[in-house]
């Protein structure tokens, strides 16, 4: 099955083994992988790979919901090197038949080598 993220590539040699416990290698990578956790619901993953200074206590997906693409636009830092990285994208979505573009800057921060989501400007 291709992976939900759009990069054309099998999901269990993409988003798949980050959902399954892996560890992103660079923002964007991190940022794919918590849309394909949107998508599959995966609440567990979403608040894992969340920076614990901003996460919320729980996540509450809206069922009607359906992610239906992504764009990635474009990404700052997340190099080896650094310690910052941003993503600029759009995620497409359906809710309750009609479609609709989230557009958002997503920061996200590496600590213990670990890349987190931190927070994000933007929105619908």
């Amino acid at each position: 099955m291709p992976c939900p993220c759009g990069r054309g590539i099998r999901y269990s040699d993409c988003c798949g083994r980050l959902l399954d416990g892996g560890v992103a290698s660079r923002p964007e990578e991190l940022m794919r992988s918590r849309y394909t956790a949107f998508v599959l619901r995966d609440t567990a993953y979403l608040l894992r790979t969340w920076h614990p200074s901003s996460r919320p206590a729980s996540l509450d997906l809206d069922p009607g919901t359906r992610w239906t693409g992504l764009e990635v636009l474009r990404t700052t830092g997340g190099g080896f090197l650094h310690t910052e990285g941003t993503v600029e994208f759009r995620a497409h979505y359906t809710e309750s038949g009609s479609a609709d573009v989230l557009h958002e800057h997503s920061r996200f921060v590496r600590e213990d080598g670990v890349w987190l989501y931190l927070d994000a400007t933007g929105g619908r």
